[in-house]
C-alpha cells in the first residue's frame, strides 16, 4: 500500500516556530518574533493536497502537534489548524482512552510552553478538541532555566497548570531534564517533587544530551561546561524512576510514566511500528513500508510547496533486516516488552541474572538497569536474530 492510499489513523504535524532557540536544542524550529500564523496553515493544507493524502476525521486516532513551540500559533491558530485538517465535523474525542489497547475516541495532544498559557488560549484549543497537553518545564529552578534559554519563570509554570485545569484540560504531561551540569547547583530531588504537586498526568523525563551545533555544544567545546558522568546520569535517571513510581505512575517508556489509563496513546503508536503521517518541517513520516521526511528548514518547506513540489527531502524502504532491528529497539523501549523465541532466551540469560530485565511469560521486559543499557542490548539481540 504506498502513501497516498494509507488511511492514516496516527499524525504529527511539526509547527517549527519558538520564541528563541534553547541552549540545548538541536531540532528544526524557526525563531519569529511574529509568527507567520495564516502562511503556515495554508502551507500545511497544501501540503496534504500536493501529496494527495487520504485523512478523515473519523479515522484519526491520535494527532499530535510538535515542535518547536505550537502554543506560539496562540489560541484561534490552533483552532484553526487543527478544523481545517480534521473538516467541519472535527475530531470524535469524547471518550478518549491512552491505555495500551485501542483508542475508542480520538487523543489531540498539543506541546506548549508555560508563558503561552492562558485562559483565552485554553478555552480556543479545548474547542478545537484538544484533551492533551504536553507542557515544556525542564525545571523549576530560576537559574537553571535562564541557562536553558527557557521563557518562563518558575512560578508560570504553576500558574500555566492551574490554567490548563481550569479551563478543561484534564490530561496534562509535563516534561523534566535530568543530568544537567553540576555547576548549576539544581535540586533534582527539588524539581521532582514540584513536578509532582502540580498533580499530572503524565510525566516525561528526558537526559540532557549534547548535540555539537547548540549553543550547549559551542559551551562544551569551549570547556565551559562539563557533561554530567554517566554515573550521576545513570543516580538521576533511577531516582527519577523511584520518586515517580512511588507516586502511583507506571514507567511505561524508557523515558515515560503516566498513572493508570495516561499513556500517550500518539507515542505508543511509534512504538507499536503502526504507520503515522507527518507533516510540516522535517516531519518523519511512515506508510508501513516506506520511512519518509520532510524538508527540514521552514523556508525550504514552504518554498517546495509555493511551487507546487513535495517538500520531501528523503525516504527509506524499512526491509525485513531495518524491520527486524526496529522491532527489537522499539520492543525493548517499553513496559510491555519484545516477544523472545525460544533459542533467544539462552543470549538473554547473562541480563536476567545481572537484573536488566525479567521474563514475563514469552516476553523479555527490561528493568530501569536494563533500559539504561539499551542501545548495547538491543544490538546485541539484533545481531541475533536479524536476516542474513
Amino acid at each position: 500500500m504506498s502513501s497516498r492510499e494509507t488511511l492514516y489513523e496516527h499524525i504529527y504535524l511539526h509547527v517549527p516556530f519558538c520564541g528563541r532557540r534553547c541552549s540545548y536544542c538541536d531540532f528544526a524550529i524557526a525563531v519569529r518574533k511574529q509568527v507567520p500564523v495564516s502562511e503556515f496553515i495554508d502551507a500545511i493544507m497544501a501540503e496534504m493536497v500536493t501529496r494527495k493524502l487520504n485523512v478523515t476525521a473519523d479515522s484519526i486516532k491520535t494527532l499530535y502537534l510538535g515542535g518547536g513551540t505550537p502554543s506560539k500559533l496562540g489560541g484561534s491558530g490552533i483552532r484553526e489548524l487543527i478544523q481545517r485538517i480534521t473538516g467541519p465535523g472535527g475530531v470524535d474525542n469524547s471518550s478518549t482512552s491512552s491505555e495500551a489497547g485501542a483508542l475508542q475516541g480520538a487523543e489531540i495532544t498539543i506541546e506548549v510552553n508555560p508563558e503561552d498559557v492562558t485562559p483565552e488560549a485554553v478555552a480556543d484549543w479545548v474547542q478545537a478538541g484538544v484533551n492533551r497537553v504536553s507542557m515544556g518545564v525542564q525545571s523549576f529552578d530560576a537559574g537553571v532555566l535562564t541557562w536553558m534559554h527557557r521563557g518562563h519563570s518558575p512560578e508560570q509554570a504553576a500558574l500555566a497548570v492551574r490554567d490548563l485545569r481550569a479551563g478543561g484540560i484534564q490530561d496534562l504531561s509535563i516534561d523534566l531534564i535530568f543530568a544537567i551540569p553540576e555547576s548549576l547547583g539544581r535540586d533534582w530531588d527539588r524539581d521532582l517533587s514540584l513536578a509532582l504537586e502540580l498533580a499530572p498526568n503524565h510525566l516525561s523525563v528526558y537526559g540532557l544530551t549534547i548535540e555539537p551545533h547548540t549553543p550547549l555544544g559551542r559551551w562544551t567545546a569551549r570547556g565551559e561546561v562539563t557533561e554530567a558522568p554517566e554515573e550521576r546520569y545513570e543516580r538521576e535517571f533511577l531516582r527519577a524512576h523511584e520518586r515517580i513510581t512511588g507516586a502511583g505512575f507506571e514507567h511505561y517508556e524508557v523515558s515515560n510514566y503516566g498513572l493508570p489509563g495516561h499513556r500517550s496513546g500518539h507515542n505508543s503508536s511509534y512504538w507499536k511500528g503502526v504507520p503515522y503521517l507527518g507533516l510540516g518541517p522535517s516531519a518523519h513520516g511512515f506508510d508501513g513500508r516506506v520511512r519518509r521526511w520532510n524538508r527540514s528548514a521552514y523556508a525550504d518547506w514552504l518554498e517546495a510547496l509555493g511551487a507546487g513540489l513535495d517538500p520531501q527531502a528523503g525516504d527509506e524502504v524499512i526491509g525485513p533486516k531495518e524491520r527486524a532491528a526496529e522491532e527489537v529497539y522499539l520492543g525493548l523501549r517499553t513496559v510491555d516488552g519484545l516477544p523472545l523465541h525460544q533459542n533467544e532466551w539462552m543470549v538473554v540469560t547473562p541480563w536476567l541474572e545481572a537484573g536488566w530485565g525479567r521474563r514475563v511469560g514469552d516476553r523479555l521486559a527490561l528493568s530501569p538497569t536494563g533500559w539504561l543499557r539499551l542501545d548495547a542490548i538491543a544490538a546485541s539481540l539484533t545481531s541475533h536474530r536479524s536476516p542474513s
